[in-house]
C-alpha cells in the first residue's frame, strides 16, 4: 500500500464519482479504478459499491476513510514541518551569552530574529566564555556570545566572528585620587590594587594581556564572578577595576567614578561563536540577524533594529 492509494481512495470517497475524482487527481479514470481495486484486494475488503448510476461507501469504506483522512492530514503536517525547518522557520536554537552581551547585542539580535522567524524557539543560557566553549563543543548550545580568547583546541572546532571592540574604562571609588583626572594613562595603574572577574568570564583574560602590554602585571586582590559584583567591590574601596565600556551603559553606582583611558589599544572584543560543522538554517538565520544588529550599532548605537 502506497500513499497515492490513500489519496486516490479519499478523492473517490469524497466525490463518490470516479470521473470527477480522476479529473481532480489529474489521472486517467481507468487507471484510478485499477488503483482502487488493487487497494481493496490488498485490504481484503470492499470499500466502494459501484454500479452504472452511482458510487457509495461500504461500512468498511467509511471506517477506512476516517483513518485515511487522519493519515493524510498528518502527512501534510509532516511535509510542512520539514519545509519550515529547512527554511529555518521552525525548530529551536540554544544561545549562550555572557553578561556583557545583555547591554544591547543579545536583546536586539533575539528581537530581530524573532520578528522574522517567530516559529523558532530561542532558548537563552547565561554562561562564561569557558562554559560556552565547552557547551558548543559538546553540542549543548548552538551559538555563543562570548569574549575571546578560547582554548586553542576549541579554536579549531569553532568559528569566532567579532561583533564589536569596545574601549576599557577605569572604574574607581569616588574618593580615589585618580578620580580628579578626566583621562588616565594605563601605565600609571601599575601599583594599584585591582578587582577583576575570573579569566573564564571572558574579557578579563583580555584585560590581563592589555596590562602586560602596558608593562605591568595587574595586582588582583579580589576576584568576582560578575561585572556587577566587581563594581560593587570597587565602590567598597577594595580596589580599582578595568571594565569594557558597555558596563557603563548598564550599571550605575553612586560611589563609583568611571574614567576613560588614554591608551587607544586598550579595547576588548565581543564575538559570536558556533561550530564549524553546523550549517543549520535557524543558526545561519540568527547569525545574519546578529550581523545586522552589529552593523546598526556600529553606524548608530542609538538606532538598533526595531528600537
Amino acid at each position: 500500500m502506497e500513499l497515492r492509494h490513500l489519496r486516490y481512495f479519499a478523492a473517490v470517497a469524497e466525490e463518490l464519482h470516479f470521473g470527477r475524482a480522476a479529473k481532480r487527481l489529474l489521472v486517467a479514470q481507468p487507471a484510478l479504478s485499477q488503483q482502487i481495486k488493487q487497494l481493496e484486494d490488498e485490504l481484503g475488503v470492499q470499500l466502494l459499491e459501484r454500479n452504472r448510476r452511482r458510487v457509495t461507501l461500504t461500512d468498511p469504506g467509511r471506517a477506512f476513510l476516517e483513518a485515511v483522512k487522519d493519515i493524510l492530514a498528518r502527512t501534510e503536517a509532516a511535509v510542512l514541518a520539514a519545509q519550515l525547518a529547512g527554511r529555518g522557520q521552525a525548530g529551536s536554537l540554544i544561545v549562550g551569552f555572557n553578561s556583557g552581551a545583555l547591554a544591547d547585542l543579545l536583546p536586539a539580535s533575539v528581537g530581530a530574529f524573532r520578528r522574522e522567524f517567530a516559529g523558532v524557539e530561542v532558548v537563552l543560557r547565561e554562561m562564561t566564555t569557558a562554559e560556552q566553549a565547552a557547551a558548543l563543543r559538546e553540542r549543548r548550545i548552538d551559538l555563543g556570545f562570548l569574549c575571546p580568547p578560547v582554548a586553542p583546541a576549541d579554536e579549531r572546532l569553532l568559528i569566532l566572528e567579532s561583533l564589536r571592540r569596545e574601549p576599557l574604562v577605569l572604574v574607581l571609588p569616588r574618593g580615589h585620587s585618580l578620580a580628579r583626572r578626566r583621562r588616565v594613562r594605563l601605565g600609571t595603574l601599575a601599583d594599584e590594587d585591582f578587582v577583576m572577574c575570573r579569566d573564564d568570564v571572558g574579557y578579563c583574560a583580555q584585560v590581563r594581556e592589555i596590562c602586560r602590554a602596558a608593562g605591568f602585571e595587574p595586582r588582583i586582590v579580589q576576584s568576582a564572578d560578575e561585572g556587577e559584583t566587581a563594581m560593587a567591590l570597587v565602590e567598597a574601596g577594595v580596589g580599582l577595576s578595568l571594565m569594557p565600556a558597555w558596563w557603563r551603559r548598564k550599571l550605575r553606582r553612586p560611589g563609583v567614578i568611571i574614567r576613560e583611558l588614554d591608551d587607544a589599544t586598550a579595547t576588548v572584543e565581543m564575538s559570536m561563536a558556533w561550530r564549524r560543522d553546523d550549517g543549520s538554517a535557524p543558526l545561519l538565520n540568527f547569525i545574519e540577524a546578529a550581523r545586522g544588529v552589529r552593523d546598526a550599532i556600529a553606524s548608530d548605537p542609538r538606532g538598533l533594529p526595531g528600537s
